[in-house]
């Protein structure tokens, strides 16, 4: 008799985002200037997606035994996730380029057959203006789909669009 399995976006770790502690980055000790990041996720027709993977890894600061530079969690009932990390420095870029500060995001879920893939920016960032990956982006409404903006001293807002009006700028890697 045949046996249906699951339909697994992610793989056989789906259960790791169902334990918030993964969503921590500063929860073995890290210090640092410590921010949150926040924001929801919503597909091509506006609403929102509220079983997705959202995944972070940042190359600033550094990976350590006291931060891990790399985040997952899941979108709850209201499409929202929530990420509490260390505020990235610029990192250096192909020859003597500086990026700017950033992180960067993986979105799994169901109708993806892979992640999507895309930064956040930091408003107001001077490096913003120059960064050799936002320079890309030619139309400055799509460059600003990758900019977070401040919601208080220290928690940062990026809102995904999968697709549609204001889609986000997804990446190829």
């Amino acid at each position: 008799m045949l046996v249906a399995t699951a339909n697994q976006t992610i793989g056989p770790y789906w259960h790791l985002i169902e334990d918030p502690s993964w969503a921590d980055l500063t929860r073995f000790g890290a210090s640092g200037e410590k921010i949150v990041l926040t924001g929801t996720v919503t597909d091509g027709a506006g609403s929102l997606v509220t079983d997705a993977a959202i995944e972070i890894w940042q190359t600033s600061p550094k990976a350590s035994d006291a931060f891990p530079a790399f985040g997952r969690c899941r979108t709850d009932g209201n499409g929202s996730f929530r990420f509490a990390t260390l505020k990235p420095g610029p990192v250096a870029g192909l020859g003597n380029a500086q990026q700017a500060p950033h992180v960067a995001i993986a979105i799994f879920a169901r109708g993806l057959l892979k992640a999507l893939t895309t930064r956040l920016y930091f408003q107001d960032e001077p490096l913003n203006e120059t960064d050799p990956v936002l320079s890309l982006i030619e139309d400055a409404a799509r460059r600003r789909t990758l900019i977070a903006r401040r919601v208080s001293s220290d928690t940062w807002r990026l809102d995904i669009r999968l697709q549609g009006d204001n889609e986000t700028v997804f990446m190829e890697i």
